[in-house]
């Protein structure tokens, strides 16, 4: 893979993209702005926003999740995954998007697109409808369709479009010196063989604000929690990602099956000297778990993938069944970037579509946690464990509870006190709260907190990582002790 073409358009996305929302926002913000007039709640949306952080932090955002998108649509047109081209022309000699070209013709997916926004497009492109820029003004509109239609199959990274993240969307998209069409030139039909690509293109994408990261080190800056990605991200290499996911999966599996041909597709796996006699028992794929507790863009887990299809297959598993079950079954992925973990689910689900054609269909969703701080004021959790039972609530459980205030901070090191989360999950999931507005949100909490506290859970046959990296000289305060 060209590496470094792509690196060269991350860097360039990023500061591109991070000038074009800004200035769309100083746009969206001005006091008579059309925005204000016609997406009054969205701009409330956005300034609520920027008040709980600051303008930088929205921008960053914002700006990450246009790339996201316009870079997960492109690698699904040139593998054939999206009903039209959505950023790609239909054939190599042309410039417009297909899905733009089809609108002029007349022709719009009614299943993508709604009633209501393909009225519109057509009256911008029909001249029915004022507009200073209506082809770029109806292909925004279409994108804006495109992912919204995909967030049934994968919220994780399409989340609905309907509030500022819209208003502050890039305004050129068709032209030679748009994003999009540097988009198109990085990612070309040879990088997009491989959703690996999609990995490459995140670490260099924050590699300049790593660079910032590192360059406060030097000035004695300590990594804050928010800073810990960028900080840490670095893509294994694909040969690194062999060694540890044969010489562990792959090994797990020919202990329980001497007779396996896998090892002939594992050309990093190192045959023991001596034979074992002590190992984990496992009587069918399914029972495999497998975690990855530092995930990133979910390199580990992919090839994870393709070594769990080979057995399934080896076993006599139809093929069409074969891509739910593993990632309902066997693979579990932890992260603190949220950015990253989207990406994770993203490749693993790209990985399934791979096999089996009708997968985005299956409304199957990767097991990928991206831990959130969970935190509870005052008497808020006492209130709560007086509502539901306050017998219910040992001193592991509380203690629990109360480990995720800094989840961004500490991540997988979190060793949750309590055994039996799942049973516990249960046991509260089955509680009625309906109607009790404060004990709902506290109840919402602390599920949040027990789902993440069960993927730390010791529970998995096999645990994958190539670990942070961050020396000790870099860690806040909190992380030190």
């Amino acid at each position: 893979m060209e590496t470094l073409k792509l690196k060269r358009f991350a860097q360039y996305a990023r500061r591109s993209l991070l000038e074009q929302v800004s200035v769309k926002l100083k746009l969206v913000l001005a006091a008579e702005s059309s925005a204000r007039r016609e997406h009054a709640a969205a701009v409330k949306k956005l300034e609520e926003a920027i008040q709980k952080t600051d303008k930088e932090q929205v921008i960053e955002r914002v700006a990450y999740i246009w790339f996201n998108r316009f870079c997960a649509l492109r690698f699904m047109d040139v593998n054939r995954y999206n009903r039209v081209n959505i950023v790609s022309p239909a054939d190599p000699g042309q410039f417009q998007p297909e899905i733009l070209a089809e609108a002029k013709m007349g022709h719009i997916d009614e299943e993508m697109v709604p009633d209501k926004t393909r009225q519109q497009i057509f009256a911008l492109l029909d001249g029915k409808a004022s507009s200073n820029d209506p082809q770029g003004e109806a292909y925004r509109m279409l994108v804006v369709a495109a992912c919204n239609f995909w967030n049934k199959a994968m919220p994780f990274l399409f989340q609905r479009i309907d509030d500022y993240t819209e208003l502050l969307m890039p305004d050129d998209l068709l032209s030679g010196n748009s994003i999009l069409a540097y988009t198109r030139e990085a990612m070309t039909p040879d990088a997009c063989e491989d959703v690996e690509v999609i990995g490459w293109l995140y670490q260099f994408y924050i590699s300049e604000k790593k660079d910032e990261v590192f360059d406060g080190l030097k000035k004695n800056k300590k990594i804050t929690p928010e800073n810990i990605p960028a900080a840490t991200q670095l893509f294994t290499p694909h040969w690194i990602v062999r060694y540890l996911v044969e010489n562990s999966l792959g090994r797990l599996w020919l202990l329980n099956r001497p007779s396996s041909k896998l090892a002939l597709q594992m050309d990093y796996y190192i045959q023991p000297e001596q034979a074992e006699t002590d190992f984990l028992r496992i009587a069918k794929p399914e029972e495999i778990k497998i975690c990855d507790p530092a995930c990133g863009s979910g390199h580990m887990l992919t090839y994870a993938f393709d070594l769990l299809y080979a057995i399934y297959e080896e076993e006599g598993y139809e093929p069409a069944e074969i891509p739910e079950k593993i990632l309902t079954n066997n693979l579990y992925g932890i992260e603190i970037d949220e950015r990253a973990g989207e990406l994770a689910a993203f490749a693993l689900t790209m990985k399934a579509r791979s096999k089996q054609r009708r997968f985005l269909n299956k409304g199957v969703k990767p097991n990928i946690c991206v831990l959130e701080n969970v935190h509870f004021d005052g008497n808020e959790l006492k209130d709560y464990m007086d509502y539901v039972g306050r017998d219910l609530f040992t001193a592991p459980l509380q203690t629990t509870l109360r480990q995720f205030e800094e989840a961004d901070n500490f991540g997988s090191l979190i060793r949750p006190d309590i055994t039996d989360v799942d049973g516990m999950l249960r046991i509260l999931e089955s509680k009625n709260v309906s109607g009790q507005l404060f004990i709902s949100m506290t109840h919402q909490k602390v599920l949040q907190a027990l789902r993440q506290a069960d993927y730390l859970s010791p529970k998995y046959h096999v645990v994958i990582a190539n670990p942070p990296y961050m020396g000790g000289k870099g860690m806040n305060g909190r992380l030190v002790r």
